[in-house]
């Protein structure tokens, strides 16, 4: 009896040890409530039904023509809150705006970020901007998103999924999506997808929320859901998501306009993860009426393994300039009896910037507002980052670090007036420990003298800046719309890979391509080699779906106008098909083709330069019918 009395104890304590180690939380500091300006108003529980499953390996984009090299794009027109008085401020700026040549950026810091992996990553698919951001796993799957694709691939660039978020969520009212935001829950060890229907109109606005069923979404699926994004029923639509997760909730904020125009404000979700997790009826309240009327709200994550609660903080800044930082601390888990408190802390002043300039083209890039961009929670910090004018309305980057014990920020910025614009950046913890401060902010990158580029800067303990590493130059200009202002942004993509032996993030922002138009590029960072991937596919290649059903496509870059053959070889090397002879463009190559009277089994799909070199040697497995 006593030696079974041991056994049992010895089951809880070990259960108890494993709980624990897989829910580990840093329990949030109590505010000094004496500090608040306000609070917020909460709704009811409310509980939305699981709208079944997304389970298939691979599935098909719509029929692409052969050799893609412009598309009609779509403008996801940018909403914006007092947006007469930014136009203003901007058009100001711009008059007094002076190039200078010749500056360097300054640095203390000697750990320059270094490229490990990198890759060609979501194509534009017809829309500006692209909207693009990034999540990877522990065991190296990366769940990458833009306007409106979704691809999913490991950390050497191999491409596991693809498809388009229409077709992905396959629900009959969601026909119009942009927006979409991915994150890594490394307690879990699964993804969380959000995207949204974005047709602007109150009866269609959509919350579509997606929970990965394991580590590996692209095997096997995600449960999928959606919520009112007219939660107040007053003829609202929801734009302009900002996502972060606690120990146990899943927090999605939003601003609100009204169908006829104009900005109403913004409200922020509180929803039950477990819930999602398990494909179960989701669990969610919204609060709204906030104290300070926030414009861009945004929930914080925890930086590194593990996670904070109950509850979040979240941050906002005045997208129109200030000199204060508006802190909210929600207090509890949705369950318990959470209010949303109010805290203003005063920082450095901030304001917008003029638009970017662009080599080759008088077409400006927009630069935006001084929103709150991305963040995080650490050990009794927060750490977040926006853009702003630095110098004679150029625009860099401006990094905080709010301290919620004493309601102190710190701020500092990095940048290159005279030459250069530094936008839409999004941070990453890359501290050794929770104590350690240190930093990576990737950003776009633009100006007279280059083409729109994503870059990455560190950021150590003491607040010394490195000099910046160009993850991806420009190839070329971009102009989409008609115009003589460009889309840029509206964000961009950095995830911590938690358990790394050395810190490091990765990365995905948007470049302009040769076709005069947006792509993305995915890559790893550390600051030194060690540890990364010596990977870099230039030449990326693309082959989906594969196995092959029906059609079937290929895409790949080529760095010149070349002759090429395309072909089909058996397993034994015997020629079945020529597929197509002719010249590539330079930059991206697309091509579409049916499976024809292929049989069922492998073959080799070739790409041969008309020097009898081999660009490109990959295996394809049909499995359709005939």
């Amino acid at each position: 009896m006593k030696a079974n009395l041991i056994l049992f104890m010895y089951a809880l304590t070990s259960l108890y040890m494993y709980t624990n180690k897989l829910y580990a939380q840093e329990v949030k500091p109590k505010m000094d409530t004496s500090k608040m300006i306000g609070k917020a108003l909460k709704s009811q529980i409310e509980t939305s039904p699981c709208l079944g499953s997304t389970s298939e390996k691979s599935s098909d984009l719509k029929w692409l023509p052969i050799l893609i090299k412009k598309k009609e794009m779509i403008e996801f027109h940018p909403e914006t809150k007092d947006e007469e008085l930014l136009e203003e401020i901007k058009f100001g700026k711009q008059k007094n705006k002076i190039e200078s040549k010749g500056s360097i950026e300054g640095s203390t810091l000697k750990s320059t970020p270094v490229i490990g992996a990198n890759w060609l990553g979501n194509l534009n698919d017809g829309s500006t901007p692209m909207d693009n951001h990034m999540a990877i796993s522990n065991n190296g799957i990366i769940v990458s998103v833009s306007n409106s694709i979704l691809e999913i691939d490991d950390s050497q660039g191999t491409l596991l999924y693809y498809n388009d978020f229409v077709s992905f969520f396959n629900v009959s009212s969601i026909q119009n999506v942009c927006d979409p935001v991915v994150i890594y829950d490394n307690q879990q060890d699964r993804f969380i997808l959000f995207f949204q229907e974005c047709s602007g109109t109150s009866a269609n606005s959509k919350l579509c929320i997606c929970f990965s069923k394991s580590n590996n979404p692209a095997n096997d699926g995600w449960w999928k859901y959606a919520i009112t994004g007219n939660p107040l029923n007053d003829g609202s639509w929801f734009d302009y998501p900002k996502m972060g997760i606690s120990t146990n909730e899943l927090y999605i904020s939003g601003n609100l306009f009204y169908e006829s125009g104009g900005y109403n404000e913004s409200v922020l979700y509180q929803i039950n993860k477990a819930s999602g997790y398990s494909g179960s009826g989701l669990d969610w309240n919204y609060w709204y009426n906030i104290s300070g009327s926030p414009f861009t709200l945004l929930p914080l994550s925890y930086g590194q393994n593990g996670g904070y609660g109950p509850g979040c903080y979240l941050v906002s800044t005045e997208h129109t300039g200030g000199s204060v930082i508006h802190l909210y601390d929600l207090t509890n888990d949705l369950h318990n009896n959470p209010s949303l408190n109010h805290y203003v802390i005063n920082t450095s002043s901030y304001s917008p910037a003029a638009d970017a300039n662009q080599l080759g083209s008088s077409d400006l890039l927009d630069n935006g507002d001084s929103r709150t961009q991305s963040g995080f929670y650490l050990n009794g910090l927060i750490h977040f980052v926006f853009h702003s004018d630095i110098n004679n309305g150029w625009n860099g980057i401006n990094y905080n670090r709010l301290n919620v014990n004493t309601l102190t920020n710190t701020s500092a910025t990095f940048g290159l007036s005279g030459t250069f614009d530094y936008s839409y950046p999004s941070i990453a913890s890359f501290g050794t420990n929770v104590n350690d401060k240190s930093v990576m902010i990737s950003f776009l990158r633009s100006g007279s003298s280059i083409y729109p580029q994503c870059n990455v800067v560190n950021c150590d303990d003491n607040m010394n800046w490195s000099a910046s590493t160009v993850v991806k130059e420009g190839e070329s200009f971009v102009d989409i719309l008609s115009s003589t202002t460009e889309r840029w942004g509206d964000y961009t993509g950095a995830c911590r890979q938690y358990n790394a032996s050395n810190p490091k993030i990765w990365v995905n922002g948007m470049f302009g391509n040769i076709d005069n138009v947006w792509d993305t590029w995915i890559a790893e960072i550390g600051v030194n080699s060690s540890g990364l991937n010596e990977l870099s596919k230039e030449n990326k290649v693309k082959i989906y779906p594969n196995p092959v059903i029906q059609q079937y496509h290929l895409e790949f870059e080529s760095k010149q106008a070349e002759n090429i053959e395309v072909m089909i070889l058996s397993t034994e090397g015997k020629l079945i098909q020529n597929l197509y002879s002719g010249m590539t463009f330079i930059g991206k190559n697309a091509f579409s083709f049916n499976q024809g009277a292929l049989e069922t089994g492998e073959y080799f799909l070739i790409v041969k330069t008309n020097q009898n070199q081999i660009r490109i040697n990959e295996k394809i497995i049909i499995v359709g019918n005939h």
